[in-house]
């Protein structure tokens, strides 16, 4: 599906009916990185509770790119203006990860009334890199001859990120999370992402906490974010469970599966009992 917002066509897909959840992708994959963790979770739950909104961001995925998008508060009101388009003046739910995290908190921080509840899996915490207090890569299990079947460039960028290096996370990262690196306009967004990161308003310290029920999901394992900084905006969420996972790196969504399922069915039920 496509929705035109100021000249892009964003490409979207919609999974359900019921509640609608908006579902934003991080920095280098498309929608599919949402769709393949999150649709598992949906599939064991009844039908007609829960419509999945899965976006590509502009440069990602199925939508292009513009030189114009002013840094993250410019990709921020797209996604607003997205969120009017497809759900007018509708409540939802957010869930987002990494880049998409933090698009999610300043969605949070923009629109709190609108928003019934948060997920962020391995969200940006610190927005800029030298600031992050990141955590080391740790292997726990290795695949010799899967390593040995993989191109080059496969290979690197699976064993760059990943704690497991074996078939089981090499499938749906290459089937979620690859897919959408090969199709992204990374030039892009170094230029018109990487110079404007942070946003220009504090979406930690909003004129009240957020109270809705949240989810922060973090790699104890994670050479991305990391899992310390986000402790610093914990009361900002009085009713966010903050789970770090062991054995979990940027990508604990499919090193983790079945406690990520655990988890996230959890926070939906407190989302529907709330």
């Amino acid at each position: 599906m496509q929705v035109t917002v100021h000249g892009i066509p964003f490409y979207y897909e919609v999974k359900g009916t019921g509640r609608p959840i908006l579902m934003i992708h991080g920095w280098g994959p498309d929608h599919r990185i949402m769709s393949g963790c999150l649709e598992p979770v949906f599939a064991n739950l009844p039908e007609g509770d829960w419509q999945r909104v899965y976006i590509d961001l502009p440069g990602m995925g199925q939508t292009p790119g513009a030189e114009w998008i002013n840094g993250s508060d410019g990709m921020l009101d797209l996604v607003l203006e997205f969120v009017d388009a497809v759900l007018p003046k509708q409540n939802f739910l957010v869930a987002g990860e990494s880049y998409g995290g933090y698009l999610a908190r300043g969605l949070v921080a923009k629109r709190p009334e609108q928003v019934d509840g948060m997920l962020l899996i391995c969200p940006v915490g610190e927005p800029l890199d030298k600031d992050r207090e990141k955590a080391e890569l740790q292997v726990f299990k290795k695949d010799d001859a899967l390593l040995a079947s993989l191109s080059e460039e496969d290979r690197a960028g699976f064993m760059a990120i990943n704690v497991f290096h074996t078939r089981e996370i090499w499938e749906p990262y290459r089937d979620d999370i690859l897919s959408g690196l090969k199709l992204a306009n990374f030039p892009l967004w170094d230029k018109i992402i990487l110079p404007k990161f942070a946003f220009t308003f504090p979406i930690d310290r909003m004129d009240k906490p957020y109270g809705k029920p949240s989810l922060v999901l973090l790699g104890r394992q994670d050479i991305y974010v990391g899992y310390r900084d986000h402790w610093k905006w914990i009361e900002a969420y009085p009713h966010a469970a903050y789970i770090i996972l062991d054995q979990a790196g940027h990508n604990l969504q499919i090193e983790q599966p079945a406690v990520f399922n655990a988890v996230v069915t959890e926070w939906l039920g407190r989302v529907k009992n709330s």
